[in-house]
């Protein structure tokens, strides 16, 4: 697998990926952070411009620290010594130290970088060490993409400004993973996502998919500014930027036609090259990093729950949810499409053997969805017997006895009354159908009458000269259409 081999060889040399300092100071102290999201500066002019900080870089560090890797597999260097300050540099050698990293793409100095760096080395110190101690886990990933698509690899620090390397960061407009992309950005270079699956959040996925849309829109711009430019804002507005400023391609001369985040978008990353090159120069101590275990994958065509994984091999439910973070939420939906799972690689084995004792570990708790459901018919109401105190009826007076006896007899010769009318009434009936009949049966028949249909005749002039209409005679001689032959017998009634 390409995530084994660059873990392989990332346990080959774990050094080689940040610069080793020595420098015996006092220990560090944790530096708080501020929230500010904008820098200001005064420009040659002495007008103020403000930059928007990009959002992963307001964050908290607090919350990064409390990510499963984090906690697993990162620790303070307790062997670190720096004093915890921020040395002062002049202009001349922040120039000097840009120029010297070995890039393909333009890192040019100004007020605006220094503004950034000044931030990444004081303000977010802490930041800082996380970082280059994430990278660790990270950054192999992104180098073997960036070289899929034959990309410079400085482009791997771009998820530092995008998310503050936090694979499950989601920005305030909806972007999502280690690179930020949008969902229509996502779904458009290959990456699923739906109720249960977002893929923007999977390390492996979201860096090919980037590293394929950074090619893209170089082949767009031809400019590695505004390619990164376009990654923030969409090329879309840099276009427009571009027509604003009369056909310039400069970052530095369209930036203020710019969205306010995306001035200082370029600037940023420009700083953040700097830092995770320069971190020793400024006292930053790394966090140290001890590798994670390895892992393999395994293909499931059923649906499957992380908890029955879990339980099942004996494995931390949050190591699965950080191995695989592209499950939303925790269900596997193999019997829509071969999904993978990945696994520590010493789980692989129980998996394959306890296949089925997975699948059917607590399926009614954890896969609730019904494939089938019986519809409820109404039952018929059920009337309630509501108990009631029993009473006594009142002794009748013998002047109430007698008024009820005359009663029920006026109303049984009422009754017979109206069965004898009745009666009277049904017979007159019958005897009146009897004697309507009787005189329909003495009258005339009606005798049938015909024509025979001379040369060019029509139905209608037929009925005209025998007072009918055409429906009637075709009715009554079964003509289903309009034509009729001469020399026929048509029946006129």
């Amino acid at each position: 697998m390409i995530y084994n081999n660059m873990i392989k060889k990332l346990g080959q040399g774990l050094k080689s990926l940040v610069p080793v300092c020595v420098l015996t100071i006092a220990p560090l102290a944790a530096s708080a952070q501020n929230n500010d999201d904008e820098i200001t500066i005064i420009d040659p002019n002495g007008q103020q411009e403000v930059f928007e900080v990009p959002e992963a870089l307001t964050n908290e560090v607090d919350s990064l620290l409390k990510l499963y890797h984090s906690q697993m597999y990162l620790t303070p260097d307790g062997d670190c010594q720096y004093r915890d300050e921020n040395p002062y540099f002049s202009d001349e050698v922040y120039k000097e130290r840009l120029m010297r990293m070995p890039n393909i793409m333009e890192m040019p100095y100004n007020e605006v970088v220094r503004k950034f760096i000044d931030r990444y080395a004081s303000r977010m110190r802490r930041a800082v060490g996380y970082w280059l101690g994430a990278s660790n886990f990270y950054m192999p990933i992104f180098e073997q993409a960036l070289e899929t698509y034959n990309m410079p690899l400085e482009l791997r620090y771009l998820p530092v400004i995008e998310s503050g390397l936090n694979p499950k960061a989601t920005s305030r407009v909806g972007a999502a993973g280690l690179w930020q992309f949008m969902l229509v950005t996502g779904k458009q270079y290959g990456l699923t996502v739906n109720s249960l699956v977002d893929e923007r959040r999977d390390p492996i996925k979201s860096s090919y998919a980037a590293a394929h849309f950074l090619s893209d829109l170089y082949k767009i711009f031809g400019d590695w500014n505004l390619v990164i430019a376009a990654y923030n804002c969409g090329p879309e507005n840099i276009n427009r930027a571009i027509h604003r400023a009369g056909g310039e391609r400069d970052y530095w001369k369209i930036y203020p036609y710019l969205p306010k985040e995306t001035r200082g978008y370029v600037p940023a990353f420009i700083a953040a090259n700097y830092i995770m090159n320069y971190y020793c120069e400024h006292n930053i101590c790394p966090m140290r990093t001890q590798l994670p275990a390895k892992s393999d994958t395994v293909v499931v065509n059923r649906d499957v729950h992380l908890k029955q994984v879990a339980a099942v091999c004996q494995l931390s439910l949050e190591e699965l949810r950080t191995l695989n973070p592209q499950y939303r939420r925790d269900i596997v939906n193999g019997s829509s499409a071969p999904s993978i799972i990945r696994l520590p690689e010493m789980a692989v084995n129980t998996f394959i053997d306890y296949e089925d004792s997975i699948y059917n570990y607590n399926t009614e708790t954890l896969l609730t969805k019904r494939s089938e459901v019986a519809v409820e018919e109404a039952k018929p109401e059920v009337m309630r017997y509501t108990p009631t105190t029993y009473t006594a009826p009142r002794q009748m007076s013998r002047h109430e006895r007698r008024a009820l006896a005359a009663s029920n007899k006026s109303s049984r010769h009422d009754r017979k009354v109206s069965r004898e009318e009745r009666r009277s009434k049904h017979k007159a009936d019958r005897e009146d159908r009897h004697s309507k009949k009787g005189k329909r049966g003495k009258g005339k028949r009606e005798v049938s009458q015909s024509v025979t249909i001379k040369e060019g005749q029509t139905l209608s002039e037929i009925a005209r000269k025998n007072h009918t209409t055409v429906d009637k005679l075709k009715k009554l001689n079964g003509i289903k259409g309009s034509n009729i032959r001469a020399g026929k017998k048509l029946k006129v009634k």
